[in-house]
């Protein structure tokens, strides 16, 4: 009998594995794009975190032909104003990890560790593809700091320290990580109600296995 498969719309390795910890004890048969290839590209260009998400989990489920994950998350910088939110993952021109937090450290030069409160955002949706859709937010609050820290996690983990634990999300144990993140409190949120919802419009798949 096949379980019901839930594709993860995403490439990043680190992201995929979060993913797989953080829904490990959902009896559903997680992919990511890597299993997958060919998924139309999304132009993920909505007003919000969930309008983007619902997009691009909405698109490739209709692609797929399986009920699949999406999640809009981004950095919010208070500041900044909020920045670099929506564009986090395209702060700095090229767009990968080193860049990007270059770029967020310089911005904040003069600013005073006591007024560099940030928090990281996370909405996640799914979709089946009969249009359906499940969304759920999580935050995790903390503070932006000069010197990377850690070499664990993917993108702005280095330079975001959560006080109560000491540490920047790159210096925490993945188990750790995965109890406070925004990801993590989002996926909680989320868990509620994805079993019943991909029971009334999921689909078996082939490829997930017994």
């Amino acid at each position: 009998m096949s379980r019901l498969t839930l594709l993860i719309a995403t490439t990043n390795a680190g992201k995929f594995r979060e993913f797989c910890a953080l829904l490990a004890d959902v009896p559903v048969a997680l992919q990511s794009l890597a299993d997958r290839p060919g998924a139309p590209a999304v132009d993920e260009d909505g007003a919000s975190y969930e309008e983007n998400a619902r997009l691009k989990a909405r698109t490739i489920a209709a692609w797929a032909g399986c009920a699949t994950l999406a999640d809009d998350s981004g950095l919010e910088v208070d500041a900044l104003g909020g920045a670099p939110g929506l564009h986090s993952a395209r702060y700095a021109a090229g767009g990968d990890a080193a860049a990007n937090i270059a770029k967020l450290v310089d911005a904040l030069s003069a600013v005073p560790a006591a007024r560099r409160a940030a928090r990281f955002r996370c909405v996640l949706a799914v979709a089946c593809p009969d249009g359906a859709t499940l969304c759920a937010e999580g935050t995790c609050e903390g503070v932006i700091i000069e010197t990377p820290r850690g070499s664990g996690g993917f993108g702005y983990d280095p330079v975001f320290f959560v006080p109560g634990l000491g540490r920047t999300f790159a210096e925490l144990a993945a188990p750790d990580k995965n109890r406070i993140s925004h990801r993590a409190r989002a996926c909680e949120r989320l868990r509620t109600g994805l079993l019943p919802f991909l029971a009334a419009h999921g689909s078996s798949d082939p490829l997930s296995g017994p």
